[in-house]
């Protein structure tokens, strides 16, 4: 079963999905993004060209030709075919398709609407019998 953590309050939710990549990529070689819309997958691919400071996350989006090869899969797409380990969302919907993921990230901005879309995603996995690990980062960013 998929293992969900939930990042809540987060005052920065793309820094925080590029640090989580960093890390997803470190210990299972490959992560997903799913993002909100097109500008968000721009403002994230942006970052990962930034961030970490020492190293590069190579990174496309779904429809790129190399997406077969590349470890960082980001886009807005509501379907993310392929293998992957760890699924990292922007999205304020479940992704239909988490249930393939060993992990589930869960990044919950610090908005009101953000959070009742975050407790409504969190409602949707607890009564589907789902364990979630909570992560509150406010004041952390």
């Amino acid at each position: 079963m998929t293992a969900i953590d939930f990042y809540s309050r987060v005052a920065d939710p793309l820094r925080l999905a590029a640090r989580l990549v960093a890390k997803a990529v470190g210990q299972h070689g490959s992560a997903r993004v799913l993002t909100a819309d097109a500008a968000t997958t721009a403002a994230l691919d942006r970052l990962l060209w930034q961030e970490p400071d020492v190293s590069f996350l190579p990174h496309c989006r779904l429809g790129h030709p190399d997406a077969g090869e590349t470890p960082v899969l980001v886009d807005d797409s509501r379907e993310h075919a392929g293998p992957a380990a760890v699924l990292i969302n922007l999205h304020s919907e479940p992704p239909p398709f988490f249930s393939r993921f060993e992990r589930l990230i869960e990044i919950v901005g610090a908005q009101d609407h953000e959070l009742g879309a975050g407790r409504a995603r969190y409602r949707f996995y607890r009564e589907r019998g789902y364990a979630i690990e909570n992560h509150d980062r406010a004041g952390y960013d």
